[in-house]
């Protein structure tokens, strides 16, 4: 166990050079910030120069790769540390400089156990990206196939782990304070990015889910998922197809390449609602660094270690929720959060609906290019706090690609609706889902699944309730005190008491 003093020393040393980068200025002002969190930062930012403007990002790639990937979950949630910073930190994308090839060129031959020119004819020692966890490389094999290598960085694991035990450690004491910090569940936070990450870690689960998730998107061939190199593929390293394309963020690039930037918005909207309400698995990193263009008008996804589950229940809840505020009806969006138990149920529902309209209605019927983001936040996040409403785990990620998917869909198409674009999707999946068709054949298969239990709840029953001619039921065993304590003497009585039944039972056998 990590010791204390520890866990004191790495947050002063990571928190002076938050200082340095004037990161630590917001939580000082803030008023719900704890008094020892206070004077915390203030011990760390004694005798530095702080900058007018916070560089969060700058801050956080100079602490190392796990605050970067700290700082990509923070991203996702401006209730905690506002919207500026939360707009700063999404510069994080790719912001690692690359280790040198020849520590590269060392961890690939130590993970595949055989010489690289056993696999590959070539290498690019020069990577085509890299970011906090690993970086990627472009190669042939040795069939002639064009290819991308993912590599892990050597020691990210220990580096990764020292980190989130004392980010652990903190978010257990700002929790124990009580308050706001409470109700917004660090702990929580840094579970989450603690599961996230422990994917990210091992690319054979990667590489799983990206053969998954290509699976599932066989309806939208318009989405492409680069195919698995499984033969090249370790926990340390993965191979997959190579994708030659144009990043989203390029519009330029785009048009003069002859892609509709409209046609592609609408492509990955489609495809995130594929996969978050029809699939309930879904891409979480959908940034425009993921996302290439391709020949055909065609949009390939790369990067799978984060990924998104929700099951049936909630995507009927998400689905109702999207298709409420689309229509305007508030009251159902109200009587969802009420039923998922998002909302405690001392509330009123009447008074949420209202509270619900007054975000809602300013954004209906805009395009994304004149609805004010921050207004509608800060309209949502004081409905949490008013309503009590706590983290939901299993959104969080869900939140995070909803609001990717909305400014890569922004960038590309800045008279996009996003609401007129989701309606006819949502609409045809409540009605296939929800609609009288789909009752008929849910209980159908719920009937048929409980006929098929029958013969294994019967054959449980005889087992508890034997037929007669078996062997006779044992006789009722009268109680007997059993004192306890004892020690020796007692174990010494229990032997000799034994010895005694087992000479006697013999005896009679015999005779």
């Amino acid at each position: 166990m990590t010791a204390t003093a520890t866990h004191l020393w790495r947050l002063l040393k990571w928190g002076r050079t938050l200082a340095r980068h004037g990161a630590l200025r917001g939580i000082e002002r803030d008023p719900n910030t704890p008094a020892a969190v206070r004077r915390l930062c203030r011990i760390a930012r004694f005798g530095a120069r702080t900058p007018d403007t916070p560089a969060y990002a700058d801050a956080l790639q100079a602490i190392g790769p796990p605050a970067i990937k700290f700082g990509q979950t923070l991203a996702t949630r401006p209730d905690l540390i506002g919207e500026a910073a939360a707009a700063d930190l999404v510069r994080l994308q790719d912001a690692v400089p690359p280790l040198p090839f020849a520590a590269v060129e060392k961890a690939m031959a130590a993970s595949f156990g055989r010489p690289l020119s056993a696999l590959f004819a070539s290498i690019d020692p020069v990577p085509v990206g890299a970011a906090s966890i690993a970086q990627v490389h472009r190669a042939v094999t040795t069939e002639g196939v064009t290819v991308a290598v993912k590599v892990l960085r050597p020691g990210i694991e220990e580096e990764f782990a020292r980190a989130i035990d004392t980010y652990e450690w903190t978010a257990a004491h700002l929790e124990a304070m009580g308050g706001e910090l409470k109700r917004l569940q660090p702990r929580l936070v840094i579970e989450t990015f603690k599961r996230w990450t422990a994917r990210e870690l091992d690319l054979r689960r990667e590489a799983a889910s990206a053969s998954e998730l290509a699976e599932a998107m066989t309806a939208e061939p318009d989405f492409i998922v680069p195919k698995i190199d499984w033969q090249r593929t370790t926990g340390r390293v993965m191979t997959l197809e190579w994708i030659d394309g144009i990043k989203l963020s390029n519009r330029a690039a785009l048009i003069a390449a002859g892609h509709d930037p409209a046609r592609l918005a609408h492509i990955l909207v489609h495809a995130f609602l594929r996969q978050a309400i029809a699939e309930g698995f879904f891409h979480a990193d959908l940034h425009q660094g993921n996302l290439f263009a391709i020949p055909g008008g065609k949009i390939a996804a790369i990067d799978f270690g984060i990924m998104g589950r929700i099951d049936r229940r909630a995507r009927v809840w998400l689905a109702e929720i999207l298709y409420g505020l689309i229509t305007g009806n508030y009251r159902r969006v109200a009587e969802i959060h009420f039923e998922a138990g998002y909302v405690p149920p001392h509330h009123n529902v009447g008074e949420f609906a209202t509270a619900l309209r007054a975000v809602g209605e300013p954004m209906r019927g805009l395009a994304v290019k004149d609805m004010s983001v921050g207004n509608m936040l800060d309209g949502l996040f004081n409905i949490t706090r008013d309503f009590d409403m706590k983290t939901q785990p299993h959104l969080l990620l869900l939140q995070k690609t909803m609001v990717m998917v909305e400014g890569v869909a922004t960038a590309l198409d800045p008279d996009i609706n996003m609401w007129e674009t989701s309606a006819p999707f949502v609409r045809e999946w409540i009605r296939t889902e929800l609609g009288p068709e789909a009752f008929v054949a849910d209980r159908l298969v719920t009937d048929l699944r409980t006929l098929s239990r029958l013969p294994q709840l019967i054959r449980n029953i005889e087992r508890h309730f034997p037929t007669p001619g078996g062997a006779p039921p044992a006789p009722p065993l009268r109680d007997v005190p059993v004192r306890q304590g004892g020690g020796v003497w007692r174990i010494i009585g229990v032997a000799v008491v034994t010895a005694i039944v087992s000479i006697t039972a013999t005896w009679l056998v015999i005779h």
